[in-house]
């Protein structure tokens, strides 16, 4: 058995790429136009995975379903874990996008946001926990991540 993607049902293209590419970083790797079926699948690799997707490197597939549908419930999906290599950097990129950090990152391991249709997206630190650091040391939860 072998992780191949998860898929994330996305409302808006532009709004869900400027957030998983732009904020997050994630690069795209593979776009399907399905017009009979009305749906687009587009596939992203972490930034450390990109060159490895002919090796079966895991995947997020944003699926965007043509006829407009308002996806609810996104924390029921649970959440997507990326570990990064600088949990801080990582952070006040998003926080650079306007993405809000709903848990930060005090510990110097886990912080969690929200994608724009409301999945869970947890960022683990690559190995031991950074020590912790301002802002992120006294910033408060927000919401539910």
């Amino acid at each position: 058995m072998r992780f191949l993607h998860t898929m994330v049902r996305v409302s808006d293209i532009d709004d869900s790429l400027a957030f998983y590419c732009g904020a997050l970083g994630l690069k795209e790797v593979r776009r399907t136009e399905n017009s009979t079926g009305k749906f687009t699948l587009i596939f992203l690799a972490a930034p450390g995975d990109s060159e490895a997707v002919d090796k079966h490197a895991p995947l997020v597939e944003l699926t965007h379903n043509w006829n407009q549908e308002i996806y609810t419930g996104g924390r029921n999906f649970g959440h997507i874990a990326l570990e990064v290599p600088d949990i801080y950097a990582q952070c006040q990129r998003l926080v650079d996008h306007d993405v809000e950090i709903r848990r930060p990152p005090r510990d110097g391991k886990m912080a969690f946001v929200r994608s724009p249709d409301g999945i869970s997206i947890e960022l683990l630190q690559a190995g031991a926990p950074l020590p912790p650091a301002e802002p992120w040391q006294s910033m408060p939860n927000s919401g539910t991540w």
